[in-house]
């Protein structure tokens, strides 16, 4: 899981023991296409990466397609409401991963370019 995460541009200046932390938040899940990953206003419980198959966002800025790679929910992480702002679906049977909220806000507060990068992700 280690090597998978650093392999991520988002976490690729993490070091070893922070890669390590990182990996023991992680969880791996499955979905079926159709299924949705996130729903708009519910509690932000952490942050998710795409890894295989694809998934559509649909957002009050509009839609966008998901691809292996991209993460998502890291809105709710950012400002002050924690509420999801998107729904995402699975277009297609995917697998993700998902990163628990602690271990996030603990690498965003010890990390301030880590927090750069995930507000270019919600730009």
């Amino acid at each position: 899981m280690r090597d998978r995460l650093g392999a991520l541009a988002l976490f690729a200046d993490l070091d070893d023991a922070q890669l390590e932390r990182l990996a023991a938040a992680t969880s791996e899940f499955h979905a079926p296409a159709g299924q949705a990953l996130i729903e708009r206003g519910k509690p932000g419980s952490g942050i998710f990466v795409l890894e295989q198959g694809q998934a559509n966002v649909e957002a009050p800025e509009g839609k966008r397609e998901l691809g292996p790679g991209d993460v998502f929910g890291e809105r709710s992480l950012l400002g002050d409401d924690i509420e999801r702002t998107a729904r995402v679906r699975a277009q297609t049977d995917v697998r993700y991963l998902a990163i628990a909220r602690p271990e996030i806000e603990r690498l965003l507060a010890e990390d301030p370019r880590l927090a750069d990068k995930f507000r270019g992700l919600s730009a």
